[in-house]
């Protein structure tokens, strides 16, 4: 039961999107990172420009080392940009460091998804450390409670990745609203910042797939030992 499983073909599929997803998003970047915007501002300037039309004066920009390690960070409330992105002046850099921004404002305006994930993150956080543990040792010994409470920590991991999509979807939306509103981009440039965006949300769509299959097939499993 353990060697495989039905819903093992689906995860394998869904793995194997992962996996295209990733290829894609670095693929997508890297072709339009030698696209200039025509505007001619770096990922540094327009999330500083973004950030100050909305009002967070008081949130700072800041480069990073790596590629694609762009991020929002909602407890020193602080946008870091990798630094292809902080310095270049092309479409995937105004897109990705535009993006990130969008999370600033839903923090700023207390986005109910964004206040959600936040609130469930500790809980997430020991979950997702323990639910492997628990799972392992509940199929192992047989034993159908330590499945059940594995069963459900990872639930509370599933759920997190299901709230992250629409966090996620909304930054990008909110970030192409205000990239046309601020004359970042010119309508023939939309077409390069669409894409840019959706080749990034596919891969939390891809990973959230994942363990939702992963989820149900741990459901059917725990279901038919009790039967």
């Amino acid at each position: 039961m353990l060697l495989f499983h039905p819903m093992d073909f689906l995860i394998i599929i869904a793995f194997g999107l992962s996996l295209w997803a990733q290829f894609r998003v670095k693929g997508t970047f890297n072709r339009w990172s030698e696209v200039p915007i025509m505007s001619g501002i770096t990922g540094y300037d327009a999330a500083r420009r973004m950030l100050d039309a909305n009002g967070l004066h008081d949130v700072p920009v800041e480069p990073v080392p790596g590629r694609l390690s762009d991020h929002y960070d909602p407890v020193q409330r602080v946008v870091r940009l990798s630094e292809p992105v902080y310095y270049e002046n092309s479409i995937s850099a105004v897109s990705v460091a535009c993006h990130e921004v969008g999370h600033a404002i839903q923090h700023q305006q207390h986005y109910p998804m964004l206040v959600v994930r936040h609130r469930i993150f500790p809980v997430v956080r020991f979950a997702s450390g323990v639910a492997p543990f628990m799972l392992i040792a509940g199929f192992l010994f047989q034993a159908t409670g330590l499945i059940g409470l594995g069963i459900l920590f990872f639930t509370c991991a599933v759920a997190f990745q299901l709230v992250t999509l629409p966090v996620e979807y909304n930054a990008s939306n909110r970030a192409r609203e205000l990239m046309i509103s601020e004359g970042f981009i010119s309508n023939e440039e939309e077409r390069g910042v669409a894409k840019v965006l959706n080749a990034a949300a596919l891969t939390y769509v891809a990973a959230a797939l994942i363990s939702l299959l992963e989820l149900l097939k741990y459901i059917m499993i725990f279901t038919q030992s009790r039967d």
